[in-house]
């Protein structure tokens, strides 16, 4: 998590009502709270309470309170530095991940007037704890609230960790976190959208390859998968592919050199994004790849913990290392010709 003294103003998203429109269009709104048996499976029992407790309290949303814990720690259960004692390598610390100096300027602190950060007594012990479940909650809802929770979300969570990648992961956790009622949330997938995506494809080729990848949306990430259950990132574009009747490598690595290289400002649909991101990768040798849906948008099987294939932003994505056009490739337009004949 990165935190900033300064707030950025973003304008919210439109708010429409789910139906038709522009591939740019499809970040509607949907109504959805309560928990769903993910959430009462995945989140453990305290803190469930201590989400719904402070979302109440506060008046924000107990299941983007929720997406955040799990997607800064697991809801504490991540053992990596900073969660439970000392600071991770930005200076974040505790199950909410909150940078100490905007917590108060110290892991614990006595709870009085006049304290400058998000210092919060969840727990009624008269200290403010970094490291202290309900302290922390209570911490990260008054901060989605002071920066437009529940109503713009979009800016609250942006504010939280500033790239609209993380702003997508979090309202998707919190999506299959809730169950039926009255919170506006972006909606995950609608057909009317797919077909603004589709319509925006190039050339009948392209269309059927994003028809597949599409498809696949809120399906888990699995690493080596290539459906019809499961994918990773490189899988879901080999099968999107082949769904087309075209062979490309299956892997990133492989895929890389594979496409020709695009300017950036030039890719267009069914075209790859590469990032230097995973172990052993680097800028010659990208481990992250997603397909292009429309400008500024691209469908991606991310990680495990990132939730399920989705269409996310990636143009404020770290790391990116390029963009391909694998149609251009010299044995995929053999490949087409053959087709033709």
């Amino acid at each position: 998590m990165t935190l900033l003294g300064s707030i950025i103003l973003m304008s919210p998203p439109p708010s429409l009502l789910l139906g038709g429109g522009s591939a740019q269009d499809c970040a509607e709104a949907a109504t959805v709270t309560g928990a769903s048996e993910t959430a009462r499976t995945d989140i453990p029992d305290d803190y469930l309470r201590l989400y719904q407790k402070f979302g109440a309290q506060i008046g924000v949303q107990w299941n983007v309170l929720a997406a955040i814990g799990k997607r800064e720690t697991d809801h504490g259960r991540s053992s990596l530095p900073g969660v439970r004692s000392g600071t991770n390598y930005a200076g974040a610390a505790g199950p909410m991940q909150f940078l100490v100096s905007t917590w108060g300027g110290s892991t614990k602190i006595k709870i009085e007037p006049g304290i400058n950060g998000y210092a919060s007594d969840g727990d009624g012990d008269g200290y403010g704890d970094i490291y202290d479940p309900a302290d922390a909650i209570l911490g990260a809802a008054k901060m989605l609230k002071r920066n437009g929770a529940p109503d713009d979300l979009s800016r609250a969570i942006f504010v939280y960790n500033r790239a609209t990648w993380y702003v997508d992961q979090v309202l998707d956790i919190a999506r299959r976190y809730a169950g039926s009622g009255q919170i506006a949330l972006p909606a995950e997938a609608d057909p009317a959208c797919d077909s603004a995506y589709v319509a925006s494809a190039p050339d009948d080729v392209v269309r059927k390859i994003l028809e597949y990848a599409l498809a696949q949306r809120g399906k888990p990430y699995r690493w080596g998968g290539t459906g019809p259950d499961a994918f990773d990132c490189s899988g879901i574009i080999y099968m999107a592919y082949r769904n087309a009747g075209l062979s490309i490598p299956r892997t990133t690595f492989g895929q890389f050199p594979f496409g020709v290289v695009v300017a950036q400002g030039s890719e267009q649909p069914g075209d790859l994004v590469f990032f230097n991101a995973g172990p052993g990768t680097s800028a010659g040798h990208p481990g992250h790849v997603g397909m292009i849906v429309s400008p500024g948008k691209m469908i991606e099987a991310r990680c495990t913990r990132c939730g399920p294939i989705k269409i996310s932003t990636y143009r404020d994505r770290p790391n990116i290392v390029g963009f391909t056009r694998p149609l251009e490739n010299e044995a995929v337009l053999a490949q087409l010709k053959r087709a033709l004949t």
